[in-house]
């Protein structure tokens, strides 16, 4: 079983793999927009595309099982990742000398991002899946997840210094370094970590997965009841979680008049709640254990809470700018934290339920679900709120009908979490001893 040593050198590899995500979907779609003058669906087509090619994440998942070993997946994976990075890059500084040139190469560099993405995020969680104990699975998950956010700050904050004055060589440079800092602590942190495979367990592995048959392996675990009912929770959660994200500085901006910084002071302190939310459940798993309630407990309020927050976010563009908004958005970040880190850390638990080896095709197949549920999340939302400002005239109401489909979303993801294992669930508690294991097979993301 993995130590905390070890939790945080797999912790290192999220936020390398945070600092070159947070390039490429940040700042490089900031420079076609502004710099390059290029339609905002653009860098939207190709972000949704690298989370397109994400659903080959069960295929890449199956592969590690049939290895029995994760290091190369995540190693090799980093390393595709990389190189996707730098050619994104890249096919910016194209686009200003020849767009559908750069468009062209852009493509294939976001292909190779979702696939480094996927193949190396997917192992890294069937890792700690299978070496991580049950007790400490809920702080585990905070802590690489919180490891992955310190990825995105650090990276934003340092390169975005190093970026002016701007240039495209200095961009191409840049997002170079990251990547090859990223890789180097990813190759660092997993050296040695997982040891050698199992090959008792690879001598005694299905004939399907001896014969490479991973459709024959896909089918069964789609067959297992708790399998399939965890996954259409994570596909309705992470759609519920990712439609709100591109529309609440646009919100604050129109219904509270909030300027272009004070809306984006207005996102950090949403993030800042994320962090709260994952602390407090990391928090309950390390020191309260079972006196606060299971991962599904967690990833059941967590919606719940999240609908509550919506609503409020519609009760306050009624209300306007007498409603004290920022602790509505505060609470809806920490709602949001609890409940991402509660599915996180149960995905974790259910990794290792039903057909046994099969660790890895589990992950993949959440992780696609997840995926596929943010690219049309974004998608969904911003098209929502343009449908409903059109056919409603009141800017607080259409926001607000938006907010509250999406409470509504969250409301049904709690109700999918509370049939997944109902039985003998309330004696599955975090951090409980492996004799009255921690909840482990509760839900996740």
């Amino acid at each position: 079983m993995l130590g905390w040593l070890g939790i945080v050198r797999l912790g290192l590899v999220q936020t390398a793999l945070g600092a070159i995500v947070v390039l490429t979907t940040s700042t490089l779609n900031r420079v076609i927009v502004v710099e390059l003058a290029l339609p905002a669906v653009l860098p939207g087509l190709l972000v949704g595309w690298h989370y397109a090619v994400q659903m080959s994440r069960p295929r890449m998942g199956y592969g590690s099982d049939v290895g029995r070993r994760r290091t190369p997946w995540i190693i090799g994976g980093m390393a595709v990742l990389a190189l996707g990075g730098l050619g994104a890059a890249a096919s910016v500084a194209l686009m200003s000398v020849d767009t559908w040139a750069g468009i062209a190469l852009g493509a294939v560099a976001f292909s190779a991002i979702g696939a480094g993405v996927g193949a190396s995020g997917t192992s890294l969680l069937t890792l700690l899946a299978k070496r991580v104990d049950p007790t400490r699975r809920a702080p585990a998950a905070a802590t690489v997840w919180i490891m992955m956010i310190a990825g995105f700050v650090v990276t934003a904050a340092t390169a975005g210094q190093f970026l002016d004055p701007y240039s495209h060589l200095r961009l191409v440079v840049v997002t170079g370094v990251v990547c090859a800092i990223a890789f180097t602590i990813t190759t660092a942190a997993v050296w040695g970590l997982e040891g050698p495979g199992d090959p008792v367990a690879a001598e005694s592995a299905p004939p399907a997965q001896r014969k490479g048959q991973f459709w024959d392996a896909f089918k069964q675990i789609w067959g297992e009841t708790q399998a399939r009912r965890f996954t259409v929770f994570v596909f309705v959660s992470m759609l519920a979680y990712s439609a709100q994200d591109l529309i609440l500085e646009p919100f604050a901006g129109a219904v509270f008049e909030m300027t272009p910084g004070q809306s984006t002071q207005l996102s950090g302190m949403q993030h800042g709640g994320v962090l709260a939310g994952m602390l407090l459940v990391a928090v309950a798993g390390m020191v309260l254990k079972n006196k606060i309630g299971s991962l599904r407990s967690w990833a059941i309020g967590g919606c719940i809470a999240s609908a509550v927050a919506l609503l409020g976010l519609v009760a306050g563009g009624l209300i306007g700018p007498a409603y004290p908004l920022k602790a509505n958005v505060v609470f809806l970040g920490a709602a949001n934290g609890a409940f991402a880190v509660a599915a996180i850390g149960s995905m974790m638990s259910l990794a290792g339920q039903g057909q046994k080896q099969r660790e890895g095709t589990r992950m993949g197949l959440w992780g696609a679900s997840q995926a596929i549920a943010f690219g049309l999340g974004g998608l969904m939302g911003t098209m929502a709120i343009d449908i409903t400002r059109l056919l409603i005239a009141e800017m607080a109401v259409a926001y607000g009908a938006v907010f509250a489909s999406q409470a509504a979303l969250f409301l049904i993801a709690a109700v999918l979490a509370a049939r997944i294992d109902k039985a003998g669930a309330a004696s599955r508690q975090v951090g409980l001893s492996p004799a009255a294991e921690g909840y482990a097979t509760g839900v996740g993301g």
